[in-house]
């Protein structure tokens, strides 16, 4: 079986610098909010330009204190999309406010700025696009968007690490952004971890005390917090992976392209515009995507599906209001999609393989279709 992820061959490669950075902090007798914190916040920082870095125990966290620290809650809407891990609308509601889910770009797969400035109330007070699956959403419409109308703009970079729309990486468009370092994303942590990234030195002090009890030094309290510290271990680790980045981003980059030359009968993934995408998945359409599946599995191929159920239809959020057909471009592409293996390490011969597999299996009759966007568009390295 050619597996949908492997974290191994990763760590095999830069084996070494991890077990010296898990020795540093081991040996220091300094495991929480230490100088290996500190060191990552700034080259996280640093990596993106003028920017501030606060750390925080996941991504999910990252986005629900980035919309406390800037004043959101109660009574406020944040305008997201329901094509995302649940995280994003969890973390919302968790700050206090209310999701509002808007429908996406059917080519991009993120938020539609069209059916966001449709969706603005009086109550709307800011907006979190995804960058989804590694390919950066629609910034200047967004932007354009969230200016006009005086929005605070969060991106959530959970799976774009590295990502640029123009000459701009991703997290660095809005007032804030928000990451997950999940041991599967691109800079991927060895258990839970996020970061918070501003160009405002206030935010990013308001966010430090807000993620340690709202404490300005050590048992004063200047406001209600939360507990959500990244320990020293998982820092050092991101550390040792965020020098590998751009290394390893290229990598999934080599693995799309040749998926792209290879796989055929279904929709492939598609690069809009002067952008970078760093595919923290390899995502594919086809109507019959459930058959297909299955057929690969019987041919040695795991694959995984992001997401099978749109968030506004979760049983969990039925609350919200929302009924299929709410949203019918983000129903039909759950409906239709497919993550291929996509993982640094995975062995051009089993690209090969999974390629070979999805074009015959795709193809084969009772599974052709006419697509609805263009099969022979190469997934583009910009």
């Amino acid at each position: 079986m050619i597996p949908f992820n492997n974290l191994k061959p990763l760590h095999r490669s830069i084996e070494g610098e991890i077990n010296e950075a898990v020795q540093r902090v081991l040996a220091s007798g300094w495991y929480i909010l230490g100088p290996e914190v500190e060191q990552l916040e700034a080259e996280f920082a640093a990596w993106h330009g003028k920017m501030h870095a606060v750390s925080v125990a996941n991504g999910t966290d990252a986005i629900e204190l980035a919309l406390r620290a800037a004043g959101i809650g109660a009574g406020d809407e944040v305008i997201t999309v329901a094509h995302t891990a649940v995280a994003t609308v969890c973390a919302i509601e968790r700050a206090g406010a209310t999701p509002v889910i808007v429908d996406i770009d059917p080519v991009r797969y993120t938020l539609d700025p069209n059916a966001a400035s449709a969706a603005i109330t009086p109550r709307t007070k800011a907006i979190v696009p995804v960058h989804i699956y590694g390919h950066p959403a629609d910034m200047d419409g967004i932007k354009e968007l969230a200016e006009r109308h005086q929005l605070f703009l969060l991106e959530d970079c959970a799976q774009a690490h590295g990502a640029r729309y123009g000459d701009q990486l991703v997290g660095t468009f809005g007032h804030a952004a928000a990451f997950s370092c999940y041991p599967t994303k691109n800079l991927g942590a060895y258990g839970d971890g996020g970061l918070m990234l501003t160009p405002d030195a206030a935010l990013a002090e308001r966010m430090k005390r807000i993620r340690n009890y709202g404490q300005t030094v050590r048992y004063h309290h200047a406001e209600r917090g939360v507990n959500s510290r990244l320990d020293e271990m998982q820092a050092a680790i991101l550390r040792v992976k965020l020098a590998h980045l751009d290394e390893h981003n290229g990598e999934r980059r080599r693995i799309a392209e040749i998926y792209a030359r290879q796989v055929r009968g279904v929709a492939l993934p598609e690069s809009v515009g002067d952008v970078r995408h760093v595919y923290h998945l390899f995502v594919v359409r086809h109507p019959d995507r459930d058959r297909l599946r299955e057929d690969l599995k019987t041919h040695g191929v795991d694959s995984q599906i992001h997401y099978p159920i749109p968030v506004h239809l979760q049983p969990a959020y039925a609350d919200l209001g929302y009924v299929r057909g709410s949203l019918p471009v983000t129903e039909r592409v759950a409906d239709e999609i497919l993550s291929l293996p996509m993982y640094v390490g995975l062995s051009d011969r089993d690209v090969e393989t999974v390629g070979t597999a999805v074009t015959a299996l795709a193809s084969k009759e009772g599974n052709a279709w006419k697509l609805p966007i263009s099969t022979n568009t190469a997934a583009r390295a910009a």
